[in-house]
């Protein structure tokens, strides 16, 4: 496998070197604009050829019948799904009439096919190219490439568009990774969500397989060629989605030369506008783009929350509109066909975020309840850090599944492989590492034996649920007029709102108080109070006078309690706290044990209950995974660390030395 890509990645090099020939006529961001599609050109051109003239002949010996029948003829003739009715290719493009010859023989390519190049404004580069006197020699140069199936596979072919989008990023300054996955991570992932699949993968069996961001349709691809490995008489139906106009056409030119049906590999954005709304699907694949905001939907997604609950995709809830990768997972679980039928399995790359993000109550953690409570959740796999072209933040893999074996409901598998990665001999992006067929094959195997080890841990689902109570304590206070603290009375904005001779009433009022005494019970401090303003023939609302006990207190430990008019204590706002109750454990024995020793006046505010169940607290989701596999590492000894640094301060002392010498 590593061969391989590096024998692609030279072929993509040697593509990319057409840009030579664009430099001070195009800009850096348009090279690939004009690469891929002539790429894409050639590709198409090659995979014809053995069948170009049959399909000549045809077209010639056809002409007069209907357009349907003909165009019928010539996909038999050509072999695949598409087919070009025309003589010349790039190498017999005329030097005098290129960008004529190039458009007229575009065009005779079958109607999905053609398409392919409207994607790339191909028309409107050939132009500028002919403008520019370069269109000749790009043609030539592209005709030299040996892009046949016997020299490139598919899967070749695959890395090579991979590594021309990478660099046509790295030239625009865009980001390759929303583009497509790496393959070892894609081989992984599908390896995960299929093994173990036989029920599924029986002889004269469908299965459909669905990208909601289908990229260059990697994931599609390898979904394909795995089940084809392992399975004999399966039809493999592919489905997908993507925003991105020239990855949806790489993706649709990969689809015909594999001889898949592309009608069902849709343009636009999956989140706002589902064009296969009504499907379900077998199986579902997608790396969604990491931490990207989804603010552009927002109204769309916010809307179908809001109007459709859990008869639309987003019912749980909505993650903050930072990050939108959870919507692509709720979206995929949406498309789950009924456990009656066989079900569904997902497997879907996220980073962190996902696990832990957002409170009890929040968005991201009602979704990760609503996932787990129903027993969605399968496993989830930590992989190394350095494994995709934008990003060298930890990632990891989520398998879900609404029809799991009987051994693993109510259980989730979380496997750590993050010591599963070798280094590349030459860095691609941000991708330092890859995952050799050797540790793919262990990480499979860790989760088809499921068993518990260092790596691989099982986890009841309650284990990830808590139930936050609000602990209070009780608010004390002493109070004085006391010059600095009638300083403060002024700062009061319901004191601001009284005239200014009301406002030197108060004053006043205070200060004919006992300035020494301190009050350590405000009641007492009140009674006082209410007396001094009387004579004063001030009258305070209730407000005004909050505002006026406010200035006038300091917190005190040795006070008495502040209670209100039940006598029952008041809390402290400033002295509240969170404590996170595991789920099916009792919040008061919980309480009784962990908080009431420390702080023995502390109670828990039974007002906070939970919106679903009506029990006090509420409840929340998280997966800490790393603290699943944390291994504590021991400090060094005093001594070794003493002479480290006396060999240091030695080492200082002798470049000092030298230096004044």
């Amino acid at each position: 496998m590593t061969e391989d890509r590096t024998a692609h990645s030279d072929t993509a090099d040697l593509i990319w070197s057409v840009a030579d020939l664009l430099r001070g006529n195009f800009k850096r961001s348009q090279y690939g604009r004009i690469i891929l599609p002539f790429t894409i050109l050639r590709r198409l051109e090659c995979v014809l050829a053995p069948t170009k003239m049959e399909v000549l002949t045809a077209a010639q010996e056809n002409q007069s019948k209907p357009d349907k029948t003909r165009e019928q003829l010539l996909f038999r003739k050509s072999g695949f799904d598409f087919f070009n009715a025309s003589p010349l290719t790039l190498a017999t493009l005329s030097d005098n009439q290129t960008a004529e010859d190039l458009m007229s023989y575009v065009q005779s390519f079958s109607k999905d096919a053609r398409e392919i190049f409207d994607y790339f404004h191909f028309d409107e580069f050939v132009q500028q190219l002919d403008s520019e006197n370069l269109l000749y020699l790009v043609v030539q140069q592209f005709a030299s490439f040996d892009l046949r199936p016997k020299t490139i596979s598919n899967f070749g072919m695959g890395i090579i568009f991979e590594e021309l989008i990478r660099k046509f990023a790295e030239s625009s300054n865009e980001t390759a990774g929303e583009h497509f996955t790496p393959r070892d991570i894609v081989h992984l992932t599908t390896s995960l969500v299929l093994t173990g699949q036989d029920d599924k993968l029986k002889p004269n069996s469908i299965v459909t397989i669905y990208d909601p961001t289908a990229g260059t349709g990697g994931f599609l691809s390898e979904g394909d060629e795995y089940i084809q490995q392992i399975s004999e008489d399966v039809t493999v139906s592919l489905h997908g989605q993507e925003l991105n106009p020239e990855s949806y056409a790489i993706c649709k030119a990969d689809m015909l030369i594999k001889g898949q049906g592309i009608s069902n590999i849709k343009l636009g954005n999956t989140l706002s506008d589902d064009q296969l709304a009504s499907n379900t699907f077998d199986v579902m694949l997608s790396n969604p783009p990491f931490g990207v905001e989804w603010k552009k939907v927002q109204k769309q997604v916010t809307d179908e929350h809001k109007s459709r609950g859990f008869y639309g995709r987003f019912g749980p809830g909505l993650p903050r509109v930072s990050d939108g990768s959870l919507l692509f997972l709720m979206h995929l679980v949406s498309k789950m066909r009924d456990p009656r039928e066989g079900g569904s399995r997902i497997g879907i790359i996220l980073n962190g975020s996902p696990l832990f993000t957002g409170g009890a109550g929040s968005g991201e953690s009602e979704i990760r309840r609503y996932l787990l409570q129903n027993d969605i959740v399968e496993a989830i796999v930590a992989l190394p850090t350095d494994m995709f072209y934008n990003t060298g933040i930890s990632t990891y893999i989520w398998i879900l599944s609404n029809n799991k074996p009987a051994e693993r409901k109510g259980l989730v598998q979380l496997i750590d492989a993050t010591n599963r990665a070798s280094k590349m001999k030459k860095s691609l992006g941000s991708k330092r590492q890859f995952i050799s067929e050797n540790d793919q094959d262990e990480i499979v195997r860790l989760y088809g034996d499921f068993q518990e080890t260092d790596k691989s841990k099982l986890f009841p689902v309650e284990a990830f649920g808590y139930r936050r109570i609000t602990v209070e304590r009780p608010l004390k206070l002493n109070f004085q007029t006391s010059e600095e603290r009638i300083e403060r009375v002024l700062n009061e904005k319901a004191i601001q709102k009284l005239d200014q001779e009301d406002q030197e009433k108060v004053l006043a009022a205070c200060k004919s108080m006992d300035a020494e005494t301190v009050y350590r019970n405000r009641k007492q401090f009140q009674k006082a109070l209410k007396s001094a303003l009387t004579d004063h023939q001030v009258y305070l609302s209730a407000p005004q006078l909050k505002a006026l006990l406010n200035a006038l207190g300091e917190r005190d430990p040795d006070a008495d309690v502040c209670t209100d008019n039940k006598g029952n204590p008041e809390p402290d706002a400033g002295l509240r706290d969170n404590e996170n109750v595991p789920l099916g454990e009792s919040v008061y024995d919980y309480f009784d044990r962990e908080v009431k020793p420390h702080v023995p006046d502390a109670w828990i505010d039974e007002s906070k209950q939970d919106e679903k169940d009506g029990e006090v607290g509420i409840v929340g989701f998280e997966i800490p995974f790393n603290r699943h596999f944390y291994e504590f590492t021991p400090p060094r000894p005093l001594e070794d660390i003493d002479a480290d640094l006396k060999q240091c301060t030695d080492r200082i002392k002798q470049m000092i030395e030298e230096l004044s010498a």
